[in-house]
């Protein structure tokens, strides 16, 4: 009986830390300039004439930052506009990157900007995706066992919330270029992703897979 008990004790506790997880608030800039270079981002590169810069949110996409602090790492998205350091998308869009949340080293979930607001974080699905980093994923600083209990956590609460469909790491985003929710129109707009790393995805996916998310789309071989 004691056994018995205990247990119930431990699955309980389990429970509780589950369901009280804190997601903390921490806002990026959110200016008019801000606002106006996503609906032109959502236009330009997607055909879509909105109001508002709101998202229906259909995918989770999963990521790293390559950037050893939670404020390093804050500091890179912050700003309105790219930065001089990416070179490689700022001819695109002059909006910089971001995501809805960041997850620190040691597991905390900030949130970034509200859930329905685009963030710039995923060729061709920005419309559609809830953009989750995580500080690190160098291999001096791989991400750590509390981010990834923290992603699943993230995931299940966001699941709850939206009728969201897809997970995917962000090396994985290519899989739906002829998939509906596909919107880039410049065909030759693409970047090399390997976040957040298959293991990390691996591990995440087994953790929900009581969630039914859909498959991803099969390659197509040219």
């Amino acid at each position: 009986m004691n056994r018995i008990l205990k247990g119930l004790s431990i699955a309980l506790l389990l429970v509780a830390c589950t369901t009280t997880k804190n997601i903390v608030d921490r806002p990026i800039t959110f200016n008019e300039e801000r606002k106006i270079l996503t609906l032109e981002y959502l236009q330009n590169r997607y055909d879509l004439d909105q109001e508002t810069p709101k998202i229906d949110p259909k995918m989770i996409v999963l990521h790293w930052t390559v950037i050893p602090t939670f404020e390093e790492s804050f500091e890179a998205f912050d700003p309105a506009t790219l930065p001089n350091w990416r070179s490689d998308i700022k001819d695109v869009s002059g909006l910089n990157v971001s995501s809805q949340f960041m997850v620190d080293r040691d597991g905390t979930i900030y949130q970034l900007l509200p859930e329905t607001t685009m963030a710039r974080h995923v060729i061709g699905l920005n419309h559609c995706a809830i953009g989750v980093e995580n500080v690190g994923g160098t291999d001096d600083l791989p991400l750590t066992k509390a981010q990834l209990k923290s992603n699943i956590w993230l995931v299940r609460y966001l699941k709850e919330k939206y009728n969201i469909d897809y997970l995917i790491g962000h090396y994985e985003y290519t899989l739906f270029e002829n998939h509906p929710l596909w919107l880039e129109k410049d065909d030759e707009y693409r970047t090399k992703k390997t976040d957040p790393g298959v293991d990390f995805m691996q591990k995440v996916r087994k953790a929900v897979d009581d969630l039914n998310f859909k498959p991803l789309p099969e390659k197509i071989s040219n």
